[in-house]
């Protein structure tokens, strides 16, 4: 097995556990408050991110009173913000939207660089942005559909997308270098923190704490928190960044195919005209980026040669 070949192999199963975890969502919030339910989940993440820092000698950063403000407003936008949203509106709406919704992550993300970083954007990006609202109304506005489908459901978990993409823009700000473990290892810590004190004022409005949404915790925490953050970053080591970018379309696809295998909801023409919409606006913006670069460096090879 080649080494690139592990890589996209780390890599598809990490976005794959990334799906899962609107299946986990959806089950929590059949049983949990949205900030108890994270609560918990870092507090079991973080002693084991300590001892993998523990294990593989990964020293903390030296950060300034600027870094940290930076990684507190991330903690509490793409770590609490993105949980707690994703949990509130998956007890509105139904996992399958929810998979399409997650899948514009890349877009909004550029979207975001685009309005506050004042990034000029390109034909391309105005297309896959375009693209990948179309997606998103697409399930929005069914006609004829209640119960499981909600649009405010949607917009909770739209949400959801923007604060996870507010934390990528706010990783840009840090000046300190921090490692992907450390960094992984202070949002749980940090995460805890911030979403505790709310999670005090929510525990009562949850009577009776079903099981299977402890477990769906247990299993966020320790399956796609962790395992997860392990896959990634060692194929993303094995590839190029632009070639990583590829493989979050495959997040939204493993929610609606888990929403379907587990959960038994109906996948219908809305959704899969959706997440089609979605899939091609990211395929849209990284595809061309790889080609671009296989290019560069085949010529770079060549003058060599």
């Amino acid at each position: 097995m080649s080494k690139k070949f592990q890589g996209y192999l780390n890599l598809s199963l990490a976005m794959i556990l990334v799906g899962s975890t609107v299946i986990a969502s959806k089950i929590i919030a059949a049983g949990l408050a949205p900030f108890t339910a994270t609560a918990l989940r870092f507090a079991i993440a973080f002693p084991l991110f300590l001892l993998l820092m523990w294990f593989t000698r990964t020293s903390w950063p030296k950060l300034k009173g600027r870094d940290w403000l930076i990684l507190l407003a991330q903690a509490g936008a793409g770590s609490v913000g993105y949980t707690t949203l994703l949990i509130a509106g998956l007890s509105l709406t139904s996992a399958t939207d929810a998979g399409v919704v997650i899948g514009t992550l890349p877009v909004v993300s550029a979207a975001i660089a685009i309005l506050v970083l004042g990034e000029r954007p390109d034909r391309r990006m105005l297309a896959a942005i375009a693209l990948a609202a179309v997606g998103v109304l697409t399930i929005v506005f069914k006609p004829g559909e209640t119960g499981s489908h909600s649009p405010l459901g949607i917009a909770l978990i739209f949400g959801a997308v923007i604060c996870e993409g507010l934390f990528i823009l706010l990783n840009k700000r840090v000046k300190a270098e921090i490692s992907p473990l450390a960094l992984s290892t202070l949002m749980t810590g940090l995460g805890f923190a911030v979403a505790l004190i709310p999670a005090l004022f929510e525990a009562h409005a949850t009577a009776a704490i079903d099981k299977n949404a402890i477990l769906a915790v247990l299993y966020y925490a320790l399956i796609p928190t962790v395992a997860g953050f392990v896959l990634w970053y060692a194929g993303s080591a094995k590839v190029s960044g632009t070639e990583a970018s590829v493989f979050t379309a495959l997040a939204p696809v493993s929610a609606v195919i888990f929403a379907f295998l587990l959960l038994g909801e109906p996948v219908g023409s809305h959704q899969l005209l959706g997440i089609g919409c979605v899939l091609g606006a990211v395929l849209g913006l990284t595809v061309p980026q790889i080609i671009a670069s296989r290019r560069t460096a085949r010529s770079f090879s060549a003058g060599e040669a």
